[in-house]
């Protein structure tokens, strides 16, 4: 009787622990979404936003082009918040499935080298860019808005 009574209010209070956290995204072939955080070094706001205008958003653009992504959005807060909870950019990328999110791009470095034939020049901006990069952080999301 002991055990069978341990067991039930184990079952009981583990239960909802399993049950938390956002629900699951659409089916295998519907879009999936990503939001992609950019924490900067305070003053170098500007020089990272021109660097990633520069060298990242024509790749996620051409990643619209091919059909891999249905949107691509990018947003700055409108006011300031604590520091432990500071982002200064959050990109929103819609793909078009889950696969497209989870899985790298087999065309992406052929797509970089015709973006930018100036290889070195490419590689010493992004490593710039993310020298002045305090944090990233990718956060999948769920659209969980009623129908009607």
């Amino acid at each position: 009787m002991k055990n069978s009574l341990i067991a039930f209010l184990f079952m009981v209070f583990t239960l909802p622990m399993l049950a938390q956290g956002a629900p699951p995204q659409g089916g295998a072939n519907q879009p999936y979404t990503m939001e992609y955080y950019y924490k900067v070094q305070w003053g170098h706001q500007q020089e990272f936003l021109e660097l990633f205008l520069k060298n990242h958003y024509p790749l996620l653009k051409k990643g619209v082009e091919s059909g891999r992504m249905v949107s691509v959005k990018i947003e700055t807060p409108a006011n300031h918040m604590t520091e432990d909870a500071r982002w200064d950019y959050r990109v929103t990328i819609k793909f078009k499935n889950s696969t497209a999110a989870t899985t790298s791009d087999p065309d992406e470095e052929s797509v970089i080298k015709q973006l930018w034939p100036d290889q070195a020049a490419y590689k010493r901006e992004e490593g710039r860019r993310f020298e002045v990069l305090l944090a990233h952080w990718d956060l999948p999301v769920t659209d969980i808005t009623p129908k009607k």
